[in-house]
């Protein structure tokens, strides 16, 4: 599922990044990666703020709906 709709304050697993090579190599820089773990803090409108290791990322809409958990 995408992230967007995802539970929150759960940790879940990043299975796919259905982006293209430059955003992908983006989100790997902030720390988001295929078999990667994160958690949705909250929800609101298409946009997420999600934990990712020890930070915080916010994601708009756009981006939200191209990151698949499970």
């Amino acid at each position: 599922m995408p992230i967007v709709l995802a539970p929150q304050n759960k940790e879940l697993q990043i299975i796919r990044i259905a982006a293209d090579d430059k955003t992908k190599k983006h989100l790997e820089s902030l720390g988001i990666t295929a078999n990667g773990n994160v958690t949705v803090l909250s929800s609101s409108g298409g946009s997420v703020v999600c934990k990712i290791k020890d930070g915080r990322i916010a994601l708009d809409s756009n981006l939200s709906t191209k990151i698949f958990v499970r």
